[in-house]
């Protein structure tokens, strides 16, 4: 089994369908909201996210004959460092269907995270994750850590 990666075209019909797949699934999982999407995202996500600078998505595909499935996805943002004053990359969502889970994916998308995190200079990559996610290992196995102090990620909906 291929796994392959590619840097999301927005604007590629293909590319913008893997992602709204993709994150569909994300949002169905009990680590997301349980849930479909709903149409107003779908039918705007792709849109908005291009309009973001900075933005990126990291998309794996499995060959399946002559057809590339896509399996993974990484939505990512640009973000700063004021203690370092310098450019990090924050991985908003990462997502593997669960059809595929355990063959590496998700390795290999934080990997390639990372890869383009450098080649942007940036000084680190960060992403949030729930305390109850089972992925939380993955993440620690990639070298993800607490920091310096353990932090919590607060929100207060606008909406």
């Amino acid at each position: 089994m291929t796994i392959s990666l590619a840097k999301a075209d927005y604007k590629n019909e293909t590319d913008a369908r893997s992602i709204l797949h993709l994150l569909d699934l994300y949002s169905c999982d009990p680590m997301g909201n349980g849930k479909s999407l709903p149409d107003t995202v779908n039918r705007s996500l792709i849109d908005e996210i291009q309009k973001i600078p900075g933005a990126f998505s990291i998309i794996a595909f499995i060959a399946d004959g002559d057809k590339q499935v896509p399996v993974g996805l990484a939505n990512c943002f640009m973000g700063f460092s004021t203690f370092k004053a310098k450019k990090l990359v924050n991985i908003h969502d990462l997502v593997v269907d669960p059809n595929y889970r355990g063959l590496g994916i998700g390795e290999k998308l934080l990997s390639e995270v990372d890869q383009h995190a450098k080649e942007l200079g940036c000084c680190k990559v960060t992403l949030e994750v729930r305390t109850d996610n089972p992925a939380e290992r993955l993440y620690r196995r990639h070298g993800y850590n607490d920091g310096d102090n353990e932090m919590r990620f607060l929100v207060r909906d606008l909406d």
